[in-house]
């Protein structure tokens, strides 16, 4: 496929925040009663968010810091990288807490609101930066290694929790 014709990395990226809001509402709308259903939307949330962020902090965070010069921006690359630990520690709590409980309506929202957070941002403060700094052909070139890198991924099986930020995030778990 040509690079043209390619959707540039930052249309993946905001696609891929408007399918993980979706299953986090849908986990939010939940009751205890629908236990079985948590589960499964905490697995699919799960494995969006980490090949995710995984492509974020391999690919596009790397050519969003090389590109922008302000430190102001630079400083952005740092803060995406902090809020994806923070999703990587609360994460883990969700899915070790009872999903027919109370703590678990609560500790999911607030992951939600975490995860809401850090697209906002991004979406209304650093891709606008990345379009400024980056020509529309990197971004496609972007696009392209971001679709690749998600293929393997996505073939490597379901991630496993707990691995650092950065290049090392991700560690999968073939399928069963």
């Amino acid at each position: 496929m040509p690079i043209t014709a390619s959707p540039d990395a930052i249309a993946l990226l905001k696609e891929d925040h408007k399918k993980v809001k979706a299953l986090l509402s849908s986990l939010e709308k939940t009751t205890e009663r629908g236990a079985d259903r948590r589960v499964k939307l905490l697995q699919q949330i799960e494995a969006e968010i980490k090949v995710h962020a995984t492509v974020e902090e391999e690919i596009f965070y790397p050519a969003f810091r090389d590109a922008v010069r302000k430190k102001e921006d630079r400083e952005l690359y740092q803060e995406a990288l902090e809020e994806h630990h923070v999703v990587d520690l609360v994460l883990p709590e969700v899915k070790e807490s009872d999903p027919a409980g109370e703590v678990f309506a609560a500790k999911a929202k607030v992951l939600k609101e975490l995860i809401e957070h850090h697209a906002e941002e991004e979406e209304k403060v650093m891709f606008k930066k990345a379009r400024q700094a980056m020509e529309r052909d990197e971004l496609r070139e972007l696009g392209a290694r971001i679709q690749e890198r998600k293929k393997q991924l996505r073939s490597m099986g379901s991630p496993r929790l707990g691995q650092a930020t950065g290049a090392r995030r991700v560690e999968m778990v073939p399928p069963v």
